[in-house]
């Protein structure tokens, strides 16, 4: 059974993920959308670490129940969010025509989640930024690195509002993960009829331009149409260029190459890309 995962989060950026999930779901027609909102483990306990000195025993066994009655009371409350969040994503889905919904409230890791949830998953989407998204506007969601790093299917990562997607960048190195990228675009019924960019950043060699023309054959050979160029400069800037002045609407590249692309969260690179290009990413490991 084919389907998409949505990381639902109640940030600013949750009615994002379920647009972008909504697009993604009907083009690829999937059987099903998996809605999850995760409950983090706790990290630090509601007592103190030190109820000696001069607390009584008895002050110290009623602070304990206080504490205990409110750790229960937030964990109530928490699962009531969650819920809410579900239910608001739902119906903002069905209203765009996505009916088969599978809403899970979830406790413990979000790692652990998304590898127990994605097997046999076609994608994982997630915001840009989370709940501190208001608060931390130039830095990318202390989540996503982490998810893009350990999930094993391809990530589509919404930017704060969704826009129609008319045409999309493929940022390619030559590189094996770039190769997986452009054989999915080449496959997957998401980009069809959608206009293709095709761009490497270096310099202009004989083995630049063959593994462009491999990779506009193969495009091709799953109809779909491409224009390719290669521009000099430093990565990140040179993207951030061309969605801006091309009008670019998807930023497609592959995670953990070994050119200067390489950097994709590992380095500065392309999270600087991600940040500064405004646009949703689809990340291709």
């Amino acid at each position: 059974m084919s389907k998409i995962i949505a990381m639902i989060d109640g940030s600013g950026y949750s009615q994002s993920v379920g647009d972008h999930t909504a697009w993604a779901a009907q083009r690829l027609g999937v059987d099903e959308v998996e809605l999850v909102h995760v409950l983090g483990r706790r990290t630090v306990p509601s007592a103190p670490a030190d109820l000696s000195g001069s607390f009584s025993a008895g002050m110290r066994e009623e602070l304990l129940k206080e504490l205990a009655d409110l750790d229960e009371l937030n964990a109530k409350a928490a699962q009531k969010r969650g819920r809410l969040i579900l239910e608001e994503a739902q119906a903002s889905l069905k209203s765009k025509g996505v009916t088969a919904l599978a809403p899970k409230l979830r406790h413990g890791d979000l790692l652990e989640t998304v590898a127990a949830l994605e097997v046999g998953a076609d994608m994982l989407v997630i915001g840009k930024r989370g709940d501190a998204a208001d608060f931390a506007k130039m830095h990318l969601g202390s989540n996503l690195e982490r998810v893009v790093r350990s999930s094993h299917v391809p990530v589509l990562i919404a930017s704060r509002a969704f826009k129609p997607i008319k045409r999309f960048l493929i940022a390619f190195d030559g590189q094996r993960t770039a190769l997986k990228a452009v054989d999915y675009v080449a496959r997957t019924a998401l980009f069809s009829g959608l206009e293709c960019h095709l761009l490497t950043v270096g310099d202009r060699s004989g083995s630049v331009e063959r593994n462009l023309e491999n990779a506009k054959a193969l495009l091709k050979g799953g109809n779909i149409q491409v224009s390719v160029d290669i521009i000099p400069g430093q990565p990140d800037q040179v993207i951030a260029k061309y969605v801006e002045d091309v009008g670019i609407d998807l930023l497609v590249m592959g995670a953990y190459s070994h050119s200067r692309l390489r950097s994709l969260f590992l380095g500065s690179t392309t999270t600087e890309t991600i940040r500064n290009c405004l646009i949703p990413a689809l990340i291709y490991r």
